[in-house]
């Protein structure tokens, strides 16, 4: 399972010289609707298995959650499911906050 710190997200998604993952947002809509990464898609965990055709199986997926179990979590299912480049996002949304962009609201 490969997993990416804030920090290194944050780069990430600051090079203008590199394509842009698909950020998988898969806590509750509540949860997304206090803090999230400006363009995650918010696909609850309960619902990734009836919702796995949405998903493009070739992408960067970073999978987030708040701190990191969840989407550890899915990830695992989606490698199970066939998908190669999926990604966790080590520490979640707390993290983020925490080390990558300070005005991300916490809860």
């Amino acid at each position: 399972m490969k997993q990416i710190t804030a920090k290194e997200l944050k780069a990430w998604l600051d090079d203008p010289q590199r394509d842009k993952p698909v950020l998988l947002d898969v806590r509750e809509p509540w949860e997304f609707g206090v803090a999230h990464i400006p363009g995650a898609k918010l696909m609850p965990m309960r619902s990734i298995p009836a919702r796995l055709f949405e998903l493009d199986r070739e992408a960067e997926t970073v999978v987030i959650c708040h701190h990191g179990a969840r989407s550890y979590q899915v990830a695992l299912f989606l490698e199970q499911q066939g998908f190669e480049n999926v990604i966790n996002l080590y520490g979640g949304m707390a993290a983020w906050s925490r080390d990558a962009d300070p005005s991300t609201p916490t809860y």
